[in-house]
């Protein structure tokens, strides 16, 4: 008999009030949780949203300035009321021969006598010749331009980018590169409206235009190279030539942006202006603006 009791009390179960006791002391405790750790793990996440966007910000910075420390001189230009920011990127530069140097030295780049019919357009590279970052290869390129002199809009027969019968033009593109002898495709440079040759000799290697383009309604940035240089600059992103498959996106919860340029007076130096800012308005996370300033070197 007593066994028989002792199992029924075994199997004796919860009482609903005992289950109602424990539902309401469970609710409390969690109730009593969530006010006191809400906030700190709502902070937590705030903290590290917002420093997200801070790297992002930093991140596409310091793309672009790069990019400007590695302009052609005299090429950075901006548009589309201050979205679009473009320039021509350099790879290296070196010295040609020319028409005061030495006879029997290589072939000279003549901004005076045209080149034969029945001689290759091509030029002599004095010195070593550039080689890429590593030194591994030679840094210049078919495909690459060389640009001569670039002087911008100031004289239009030295802007890298009016390249016309009608304005002249101060490049040419690179068909082949043999030792210290580069090959062009096109000899423009002792075809009027001539332009004028270095006074040092000087030339730089352009590999691509690149333009930064802010879309307000998108609330991207994106940085688009690769296409060919425009006489007009480009201020329609996601259309040729700023086509989607020549853009890599940098940033995205772009609230507003703005980039302006100045030309210095009296140095040849420019400044570029970079306002961005991103994040989410009326969000625990807010906007995070970043300013910077980044001098463009303009000596030809």
């Amino acid at each position: 008999m007593k066994t028989i009791l002792h199992a029924r009390r075994l199997a004796r179960g919860f009482t609903l009030v005992e289950m109602v006791i424990v539902i309401v002391i469970t609710g409390i405790i969690g109730t009593m949780v969530a006010v006191f750790i809400r906030v700190p793990v709502q902070g937590y996440m705030d903290v590290a949203a917002r420093a997200a966007l801070a790297d992002t910000a930093d991140t596409a910075a310091r793309r672009l300035t790069r990019d400007v420390r590695l302009a052609l001189p005299n090429s950075v230009r901006v548009g589309g009321n201050g979205l679009y920011l473009e320039l021509l990127l350099t790879k290296t530069g070196g010295r040609y021969l020319s028409d005061s140097d030495p006879a029997g030295l290589g072939n000279v780049l003549s901004f005076e006598t045209p080149p034969a019919p029945s001689t290759p357009l091509n030029f002599t590279v004095v010195g070593a010749m550039p080689a890429d970052a590593l030194g591994v290869r030679q840094a210049i390129g078919v495909g690459d331009q060389i640009v001569v002199y670039n002087l911008g809009g100031t004289y239009t027969p030295n802007d890298a980018y009016s390249c016309s019968a009608a304005t002249g033009c101060n490049r040419a593109p690179v068909t082949a590169v043999s030792g210290n002898v580069v090959t062009l495709g096109s000899y423009p440079f002792t075809t009027a409206p001539a332009p004028l040759p270095s006074p040092s000799n000087r030339f730089q290697v352009v590999s691509t235009p690149v333009t930064y383009a802010c879309d307000l309604a998108t609330g991207t940035l994106t940085r688009y190279a690769g296409y060919a240089i425009q006489s007009a600059q480009p201020v329609v992103a996601g259309t040729a030539p700023l086509a989607t498959d020549k853009g890599a996106l940098l940033a995205r919860q772009v609230t507003a942006c703005a980039f302006s340029y100045t030309v210095l007076a009296n140095v040849q130096r420019g400044l570029v202006n970079i306002d961005l800012s991103l994040g989410a308005p009326n969000s625990n996370t807010g906007v995070l603006r970043l300013v910077q300033q980044v001098q463009a070197r303009n000596t030809p």
